[in-house]
């Protein structure tokens, strides 16, 4: 990864207690307190961010331990939401971006002292602030996005005479019917793309996704209230839903005997990661997630990863799927090191603002300045930092930055380029109960390859259910 481990001295100016202005903490009686914190996450060791927080500890004194804890994804969401409604949850959580609407009851946003929209939309890309900012609060914040990618097999390029790897549809397509190899038996022994199934594609919501936003489907109305991804719109003089024409060029590439976009894919087929790592599969839609999956699968597949697909003359888009940091919005400071008459005077909110400037640092540009107001009368401390808390995480991970100029410096990395410059066209939409929508769409997509129903019904029947769950 291209980041420079240093970049200008940036300062940060801490007065006494960090206890922001304008957080409706009372400052009677201030006294120094030493407050701990606990961090959930995911898929990240503790060594990831043990460098942050000892250099937070030391721009900030007030501040004891920062205990991160790894959870389980499998039981993840719902150890949080147990944990919270028994009071032993943590100060910090990750929270993946399409769970906001059912979670911002449990969040607590940050002080505007803190960080507010302005200054987040300067940090991020524009998919985090469709995410993020809540009625012009900052909700949340990531280390990292992750947007879609096109993996293709190196090998299998060269072996079929396709030169580069495709830029739009069109070029998709043609390379699909190239790399695509059937048996005397009409079995396809080489696919030439993962697309059109449900359960043996890895994220294929995602991509049935990323294909509906590409051909400007309204997925919700302005209200989030009704799910409009089956409308029909009138173009000129022709009117159709540019949302059934996403599920069925998706669910083409499945259907034999389709008359312009080539059969490739069956539910048969290997799980996609898996035939990817075979080298029996010439591309895949995935997350920069899966390269040290495949790293472990098959070490020495030759690939590369390139942007998605795009249709001509259309605003260029691509799908985020990732995670942020988010504050608690209740839990009982944890101040244990602090003297008990000390301690009983830490409210809630001091501690919100706590954990909110710690998420800050570790997040944003460190040219930013950290204004606070004294809690401890007549002392103040300005330090000077030449340490990036975000360029510290990502070269640990091996992650697409989340901030934009970061993914300036990603651009040319052979392997994260791609994810990073995605981050910039990236969006999403409003998904009221992201795991129940992605199970029903996994259960249309069947439907229609089995032949149970036509795309169109799916489609309708698909935005019913949706609208159901936002009402």
């Amino acid at each position: 990864m291209k980041l420079k481990n240093k970049i200008l001295l940036s300062s940060l100016i801490l007065i006494g207690m960090v206890v922001l202005s304008g957080c409706g903490c009372k400052q009677t009686n201030p006294k120094k307190y030493t407050m701990n914190l606990e961090i959930w996450g995911l898929f990240d060791d503790g060594d990831a961010y043990n460098e942050i927080f000892e250099a937070y500890k030391k721009v900030n004194p007030n501040i004891g331990q920062i205990n991160y804890k790894k959870l389980n994804s499998d039981t993840y969401k719902r150890d949080l939401i147990d944990a919270m409604a028994s009071g032993q949850g943590p100060d910090i959580f990750l929270l993946h971006n399409n769970w906001v609407p059912n979670m911002a009851s449990k969040i607590y946003p940050a002080p505007r002292d803190v960080l507010n929209e302005q200054k987040f939309r300067q940090n991020f890309v524009d998919v985090a602030a469709q995410d993020f900012i809540l009625d012009g609060l900052v909700g949340a914040v990531p280390l990292s996005i992750d947007s879609l990618g096109l993996f293709y097999n190196k090998d299998l390029f060269n072996e079929a005479g396709i030169t580069s790897p495709p830029k739009n549809w069109d070029e998709f397509m043609e390379d699909v019917r190239k790399l695509t190899k059937f048996d005397a038996q009409g079995q396809i022994t080489q696919a030439g793309a993962a697309m059109g199934t449900a359960a043996n594609i890895n994220r294929a919501t995602d991509i049935l996704n990323l294909l509906m936003l590409q051909t400007g489907t309204e997925m919700v109305d302005v209200a989030n209230r009704k799910a409009t991804f089956d409308k029909y719109v009138n173009q000129g003089e022709i009117t159709s839903s540019p949302g059934e024409s996403a599920w069925n060029f998706y669910t083409q590439f499945a259907t034999q005997g389709a008359s312009s976009i080539p059969y490739t894919w069956n539910s048969r087929q290997h799980y996609s990661v898996d035939a990817f790592s075979e080298g029996t599969l010439g591309m895949m839609f995935n997350y920069s997630w899966q390269i040290p999956v495949l790293a472990s699968k098959s070490p020495k597949l030759n690939y590369g990863i390139v942007s998605v697909p795009q249709f001509p003359n259309s605003q260029q888009i691509n799908f985020a799927n990732y995670w942020a940091y988010t504050v608690a919005k209740n839990r009982t400071p944890d101040m244990t090191g602090t003297a008990p008459a000390v301690a009983a005077s830490v409210t809630n909110d001091m501690r919100a603002t706590e954990a909110w400037m710690l998420l800050t640092f570790m997040t944003t540009k460190p040219e930013q300045t950290i204004a606070t107001t004294a809690s401890v009368a007549g002392t103040t401390q300005t330090m000077n930092s030449d340490f990036d808390p975000a360029i510290s995480y990502l070269i640990k991970t091996n992650k697409p930055a989340a901030r934009r100029d970061l993914i300036e410096q990603q651009k040319s990395d052979p392997l994260l380029g791609a994810f990073a410059t995605g981050n910039l066209i990236a969006r999403d939409w409003f998904q009221i109960d992201s795991d129940s929508i992605e199970v029903l769409f996994l259960q249309s997509i069947d439907r229609i390859n089995r032949g149970q129903t036509s795309v169109k019904d799916a489609i309708k029947s698909a935005a019913t259910a949706v609208t159901q769950m936002m009402n």
